[in-house]
């Protein structure tokens, strides 16, 4: 047999739709409509989601952001407290194969505006509570950034951005052919330290690590 051969136990093994996925916590989303489509997903307050809902709310996220012109590999930042958006943001990035980054609430608007250009915010996504801080962090962006405002009945403050998440949300398709990734090794999530030694330093999780590692806490 020469090198050019292939050994026999490597023939006709080449990956197929039928017999590989790449490894993506999407994917448990859609497992979970399908499965439990009527099961409660989301608690918030008076708010109630169903598996079902939040796969239809993930999927017209993922269609408004494209509409924004988010593709592969555009960065989406979004800040917000453990609200249904911020559910809805891990799993509508990442079915664009774009890179999600939340940041943290507890940095000042000079680490924001650092996280937003270090690692080239394309839109961000802010939840009203932290629109004062945001405010201060965009005067200290020198490029423009897609604002979608998250609105809050309990904190009444001027939009930052010209679009409402909400209404972005019922402009989505709810029959959006999304992409998803080809590449599990796709970069999935961008998330920055607390800067306490300089600038704030980035780290990325691939597709594949985000699964496992949401597998091995499981």
């Amino acid at each position: 047999m020469s090198a050019n051969d292939t050994h026999a136990f490597e023939a006709n093994l080449d990956r197929h739709p039928s017999n590989y996925i790449p490894l993506s916590p999407v994917s448990f989303l859609a497992r979970a409509a399908s499965a439990f489509a009527d099961k409660v997903a989301v608690i918030d307050g008076e708010r109630r989601y169903t598996y079902a809902q939040l796969l239809d709310r993930c999927i017209r996220l993922a269609s408004g952001l494209a509409q924004l012109g988010v593709k592969r590999l555009d960065t989406v930042a979004i800040i917000a407290s453990n609200i249904p958006e911020m559910i809805e943001a891990h799993f509508a990035v990442p079915m664009l194969g774009a890179v999600l980054n939340p940041l943290n609430t507890r940095l000042d608007a000079a680490n924001i505006a650092f996280s937003l250009m270090h690692g080239s915010a394309k839109v961000l996504i802010v939840d009203a509570e932290y629109a004062p801080l945001v405010r201060q962090a965009l005067q200290q962006v020198d490029r423009e950034i897609v604002v979608i405002d998250i609105a809050s009945p309990d904190v009444p403050v001027t939009p930052l951005g010209t679009h409402a998440y909400e209404a972005l949300l019922a402009t989505g398709d709810p029959n959006f052919d999304w992409p998803g990734i080809t590449d599990e090794w796709q970069s999935l999530c961008l998330l920055y330290t607390s800067g306490t030694t300089g600038d704030p330093k980035g780290v990325v999780y691939s597709h594949r690590g985000a699964y496992l590692s949401a597998l091995g806490n499981g």
